[in-house]
């Protein structure tokens, strides 16, 4: 399988044209949780919504790529678009949309629901490297198993 050649993202003036109320109410439903409960237990919340989306979902088997692959195809049906890049140590996960994206400003633990979910699904551990600021971009770093 081969990769295209570039990936395309919409600029900070184009996603505005394309309204998600469900971005702003989330953001909104953080701040109302972050108001009434210690950062621990907002962090434990988000990351149980991971682990409950990934239960939904089957797990594959098969090699740490396939699986990697089939956890980006989980993200696509949630409405998001990352690719993947190989590396020495294990692969780089880079989003080019987050359906979540619009929550990371003032709430950067929104990143752990996804960093949680790609670990239930791939099944090793994943750590969340997002860029935060204007405009966020999802990074997940999956390391490959050693032997």
């Amino acid at each position: 399988t081969s990769k295209p050649a570039y990936a395309y993202a919409l600029t900070p003036a184009a996603e505005r044209l394309f309204p998600k109320a469900y971005g702003t109410l989330l953001r909104m439903l953080l701040d109302v949780l972050s108001e009434r409960l210690p950062p621990s237990a907002v962090d434990d919340a988000v990351r149980e919504v991971g682990h409950r989306v990934a239960a939904g979902q089957t797990v594959p088997n098969g090699e740490l790529r396939y699986r990697i692959d089939q956890a980006l195809a989980v993200l696509g049906e949630l409405g998001g678009l990352a690719e993947t890049e190989e590396q020495e140590d294990g692969f780089i996960i880079r989003g080019a949309s987050c359906p979540l994206a619009a929550a990371v400003p003032g709430h950067p633990e929104i990143c752990h629901l996804a960093e949680t979910l790609l670990s239930d699904l791939i099944g090793v551990p994943v750590a969340e490297c997002c860029q935060r600021g204007d405009q966020p971009r999802c990074c997940f770093a999956v390391s490959a198993p050693t032997a």
